[in-house]
């Protein structure tokens, strides 16, 4: 926990500083990729998932180190080799689990905020779920346990090879030559971002394409077709606890309402977008038929609004660092209060940020929680005042001005939805 806590110290002003480089060259090239709620709700979505691994919120069927310690047929010493074998190893196994996360209807539901963004650009690679409870999918490491590589390696490795992911998420760069038919590329992983019928279902590699061309799912970004990005059935909100639940809700439904049994049990594991027969005539859910005149989902929004919404996202950035940067010196069960507290002010912000009520009750839950927690830290935010003098009248004063402020713009400065069409092609600079 305190680990990755630290790494991911490092990793996220990094991967801001990149984004930030990214919306400085889009505005000079006069190629618009970012949009002010999307890439609050991608970030924002980026912390429920950061936040939820640090703490440990999953549980792991059969671990890693189980497997290394019953199937070993080998012992490797540790070497570069063994290092690079490892990160071939977890590239191969990663092209099996995204393709199953596409392919199979429980499996999307871990998935879906990733594709969520009707955007395309590294603000959207942060959009990581938060609903993957159960960690199924340690068996596609099998064959690295059977070759004798060690948990240890595979904790060093892992985070890199993910890491590694993020870069190619930009409509900003072109092909890259011979790199096309080594490693996955912006252009390789636009095709996988896009629904377009021609894209739909390709390109799951996630370092090196060769897995693709393996397996059949290989497909190159045509100039003819330039992708349209987000999921079939347009998720239409900024909220990411509700983008990672809405298919996972979709299911719960179908399988209570569907009168088969057989259908009932089915249903979690078919493929992506089935429906019980019954249901789908009953109850349809409306997909997208033609992606390119598919308005984009947008609130209007005064530009204080938008101000106040980018405000939030920092201070909720600031406040998980204290967390992460403090996180051997808090009790556990603090530091679960403390996720919550986390999860319930993004809930909070980006439900405004629909115009939702849910923003003001958000804000009410966030209130309360938050002088709780320094009610039980003896009227201290955590010891706050040993980094920075009077802390805790400064989170104090965040929660009661965040509240009013809130109230207000539910009530006289409400964002209203206005989705927004754009039928440019909208492809690379």
């Amino acid at each position: 926990m305190q680990e990755y806590a630290q790494i991911l110290n490092y990793a996220i002003p990094f991967f801001l500083v990149l984004i930030a480089i990214e919306y400085g060259a889009s505005c000079y090239m006069h190629f618009q990729v970012n949009r002010v709620f999307d890439t609050i709700s991608s970030l924002s979505s980026g912390i429920t998932n950061v936040v939820k691994d640090v703490l440990g919120l999953a549980i792991v069927v059969i671990s890693y180190k189980w497997f290394y310690n019953h199937l070993a047929v080998f012992k490797i010493d540790s070497t570069l080799m063994l290092y690079v074998l490892a990160f071939i190893g977890i590239d191969f196994a990663g092209y099996w689990v995204h393709r199953w996360c596409h392919e199979v209807n429980i499996f999307w539901n871990r998935h879906i905020i990733h594709h969520s963004s009707e955007e395309y650009n590294l603000a959207c690679a942060l959009r990581q779920s938060v609903s993957e409870v159960f960690a199924v999918f340690t068996f596609t490491y099998i064959p690295m346990a059977i070759l004798g590589v060690p948990s240890q390696v595979i904790a060093v490795v892992a985070p890199i090879q993910l890491f590694a992911q993020f870069w190619y998420h930009t409509r900003l760069i072109n092909k890259m030559g011979f790199l096309e038919y080594i490693i996955v590329t912006p252009s390789h992983h636009r095709v996988h971002h896009a629904i377009n019928p021609q894209y739909m279902d390709k390109n799951y590699s996630q370092i090196f394409i060769i897995w693709d061309k393996l397996f059949g799912t290989f497909q190159p970004e045509l100039a003819e077709v330039p992708p349209v990005y987000g999921v079939s059935r347009a998720v239409k909100t900024w909220n990411p606890w509700i983008i990672n639940f809405q298919h996972f809700w979709l299911l719960l439904k179908d399988a209570w309402r569907t009168k088969s049994w057989w259908d009932k049990l089915r249903v979690w594991f078919m493929p992506t977008g089935w429906r019980p027969n019954d249901v789908a005539e009953k109850y349809p859910v409306p997909y997208t038929t033609d992606i390119y005149r598919r308005p984009k989902y947008e609130t209007q929004a005064s530009p204080a609004f938008k101000v106040w919404s980018a405000a939030q996202l920092i201070i909720t950035l600031l406040l998980m660092m204290y967390l992460f940067n403090n996180i051997g010196e808090i009790p556990y069960i603090y530091i679960i209060i403390y996720g919550i507290f986390l999860f319930v002010t993004i809930f909070a912000y980006t439900s405004l940020m629909d115009g939702s009520i849910l923003g003001v009750l958000g804000e009410g839950a966030k209130l309360i929680l938050g002088f709780s927690m320094m009610y039980m830290n003896g009227n201290s935010w955590f010891s706050i005042e040993k980094s920075i003098p009077h802390g805790t009248l400064l989170v104090a004063g965040y929660l009661l001005v965040s509240g009013a402020v809130s109230v207000y713009f539910y009530l006289a400065d409400r964002p209203v939805e206005k989705d927004i069409l754009d039928f440019s092609e909208a492809n690379v600079a």
